[in-house]
């Protein structure tokens, strides 16, 4: 690919630095989470003791009795939760079937690249968005200190490149390495567009991506555009479980959430925001692990809307171990209950906004009460089973599970008119992969309450589409 014409260099100056933070208590915080945690203990174990003895049911019968109240009351969350987003993902794909499609708004839009060894895919990231059909945009990629060939090979597309309707600018920032928050925050201070595209280096958008997701900021309202993130390297056990569960588990949600344009967490591979809501929120923060998370969260504080576009999609590659998975799950979790606990003033002030309250709570449940009770129902009845011989009743209760799984894998693929072959895996995915998922989330949420230290992960690509 030639370049058409050269493009001078510029020196940008980026300090990667934090404000300081020094947390002198951290000792005494810790140990009065200790003391805390320890007399609430005691307090249930003294309940326990007093009361246990004051029942008429034997033990044996107390646990039976326990056993079906769980079971009832485990099922009717599971099952209000499932219809509940389910209902307003209908909703929501009813009102984008039927409703006008928008058209003649074609703003600037800056797409910002953020690349960290990234040598085998951003080439072919890059190529990509050369393709898309929209007429009016650029491409900046900036490389946060990449110790590869990353740098050389992202400067051999530098320059004005032929796109599809007309000549597109590519240009390159290279700054030392400070994360990707602070990468994508140089790219924004840089661009001069109203809209601004937000993706990961390995990622490549659909040709209608841009056109189809910039349309919605004709609407004075809506602060951010979120896209439809699709795996794009299938064929493996693991990465085809992840598949259902971005379609299933993620599409879904995020299509309820935004019939009322309450869309939680924006992902990294595809975000569209409207520049002055990014300024508005303080761009981008370094001090957690789930920026993309964080900044929706003060875009929604804000008093911003935030939409869905299912047909904008981004093609990024999975994790094919499973080691590499749980470490993204443990990252991923760990990153929203630190936004979690950054934004906890707005859990219980719903005054401020209570959209954002609402949202706040649906990511607390999600992150931390449904992975315990998912853990607690299986080792409750499996123990049970065992013991008291509810063999029939426990294989009832997973085959209702995974008939539930089964009719909502279904739906969810025949809206996005996805591989019907995916629908086969949804009999294990609600047993074993997000029983695994949700083991990881709960080591993840100990760790972060214990303060344990964590670095961020880095997920080696292989260039799939180059593949």
């Amino acid at each position: 690919m030639e370049l058409n014409q050269e493009i001078k260099r510029l020196a940008i100056v980026l300090e990667n630095r934090e404000p300081n933070q020094t947390d002198v208590d951290k000792p005494k915080r810790y140990l009065r989470r200790i003391l805390i945690n320890g007399i609430i203990s005691v307090l249930l174990i003294l309940i326990i003791i007093y009361t246990l003895p004051l029942t008429v049911l034997s033990v044996k019968s107390l646990f039976e009795y326990a056993t079906i109240v769980a079971l009832v009351i485990f099922l009717f969350v599971l099952l209000f939760r499932y219809f509940a987003i389910l209902l307003l993902a209908y909703l929501y794909i009813n009102q984008y079937t039927y409703t006008a499609p928008l058209g003649g708004y074609f703003p600037f839009v800056s797409i910002l690249v953020p690349v960290f060894n990234e040598e085998k895919v951003v080439a072919d990231s890059i190529k990509s968005l050369l393709n898309l059909n929209y007429p009016n945009y650029e491409i900046i990629v900036i490389n946060d200190g990449s110790s590869d060939r990353t740098k050389e090979v992202a400067e051999t597309l530098v320059g004005y490149q032929k796109g599809k309707f007309s000549d597109v600018k590519v240009s390159l920032i290279n700054k030392p390495n400070g994360g990707k928050a602070k990468a994508l925050n140089a790219g924004i201070k840089l661009s001069k567009a109203e809209i601004v595209l937000c993706m990961d280096g390995d990622s490549q958008l659909s040709p209608d991506s841009v056109k189809l997701a910039v349309r919605h900021f004709s609407n004075r309202e809506i602060g951010a555009v979120a896209g439809n993130v699709k795996v794009l390297n299938r064929g493996k056990l693991f990465t085809d479980l992840q598949a259902l569960e971005y379609i299933e588990g993620l599409n879904m949600a995020r299509s309820a959430q935004s019939y009322v344009r309450l869309v939680n967490i924006i992902p990294g591979p595809i975000g569209f925001f409207r520049k002055k809501a990014i300024e508005e929120a303080g761009f981008y923060s370094s001090d957690t692990f789930a920026e993309d998370a964080d900044l929706t969260l003060k875009i929604l504080a804000n008093g911003w809307k935030i939409y869905y576009e299912p047909n904008s999609i981004s093609y990024t590659e999975a994790p094919t171990k499973l080691q590499q998975l749980l470490k993204q799950r443990y990252r991923w979790t760990r990153g929203i209950l630190q936004s979690i606990r950054k934004h906890r003033k707005l859990m219980v002030n719903p005054s401020i906004n209570f959209g954002d309250t609402f949202i706040l709570w649906t990511m607390f449940y999600e992150a931390l009460i449904w992975p315990a009770m998912n853990i607690a129902a299986n080792l409750f009845f499996i123990i049970a089973a065992l013991a008291f011989g509810f063999s029939s009743l426990i294989f009832f209760w997973w085959a209702g599970l995974a008939l539930l799984d089964l009719v909502t894998a279904l739906y969810c693929i025949a809206v996005e008119k996805e591989e019907f072959r995916l629908v086969g895996y949804s009999i294990i995915y609600r047993m074993f992969f997000i029983l695994i998922i949700d083991i990881c989330k709960a080591m993840s949420t100990i760790e972060e309450f214990l303060g344990i230290r964590m670095t961020w992960g880095k997920l080696e690509r292989v260039g799939t589409a180059k593949a």
